[in-house]
Formats: structure tokens, sequence, C-alpha cells
């Protein structure tokens, strides 16, 4: 099924986080659908849904309770039905064992979440917009962790 709207889910415990993140697609003016879920177990279980429409982008944080990032990462990378879904890591950890650990696993990009609003809405922006050069031509460890 086509969709005119970008379609994105973000997995994140934290409602404040959460809360952010759709108001910055709100104000970006992205035609984007944007869904939350709270944490991995509930990302999992929406994805498995047989009448769900999966995302285009997945926002995942890595520190989230029931089931964590990593963990999600890893059923979802084993899942040929999730295979054309973008995983972009969003979380407030950049150490470089999880960079290492979710490119190697599979993500697309990592994201350190953003201190403020305003670079929220831009680097939302710039994962939506931006030209997947290594998603169409094998993966890039240069392009995968975007820095603010």
């Amino acid at each position: 099924m086509q969709h005119d709207s970008i379609l994105i889910t973000l997995a994140d415990d934290d409602e404040d986080d959460r809360l952010f993140f759709t108001d910055a697609f709100e104000e970006i003016k992205i035609n984007t659908i944007v869904n939350t879920v709270n944490n991995g177990r509930e990302l999992l279980n929406y994805l498995n849904l047989p009448d769900t429409i999966l995302p285009n982008i997945l926002f995942l944080d890595l520190n989230m309770p029931i089931l964590n990032g990593i963990e999600c990462l890893k059923e979802i990378k084993l899942n040929d039905r999730f295979k054309d879904i973008v995983v972009a890591i969003y979380s407030t950890s950049s150490s470089d064992q999880d960079v290492e650990d979710t490119f190697v696993l599979g993500a697309n990009i990592y994201i350190k979440k953003p201190s403020n609003f305003n670079n929220l809405k831009k680097i939302l922006s710039d994962v939506v917009t931006i030209n997947w050069q290594y998603h169409t031509n094998g993966l890039n460890k240069d392009n995968f962790l975007l820095r603010m």
C-alpha cells in the first residue's frame, strides 16, 4: 500500500521524549504519521499485528525496560517482514560500544538525543530527508553516527 506520508514509529519509555519527538515532527512540517510505543515488547507486539502498516523509519531507544533497543534490533533484523524498515537508533548513549553494536546488528543510523528542541527538529528533519546513500549502496560506518 502506498502512502503520501512517511510512516514513523518511535519506541521510547520516556514520556517527555515521546512528546518532544511528536511535537518536533508537527513543527518541521514534513508529511509524516508518527506513532509511539512505550517499550520494546509493545513495539514488537505492534509490528507483528497482522493489520499494522509497517513504518518507513523506526526510531529505537536503547535503554528501555522489558525489552531494550538492542534486543528489539536483533528481533527486527531476524524477521524478513521487517527487512525494509529503516532503523534509527535514538539514544542518550553515545558510547563507542553501543554505536559499534548497533552498526554490526544492522541499524541504519545512530542518533544521540539532542539536548534542545531546535536541535531535535533539525536532526529529525535531516534523518527523514537525508539521501540514505548507505541504505541503497551498502552500509558505510562513516555516515552511521549522526552528530549535532
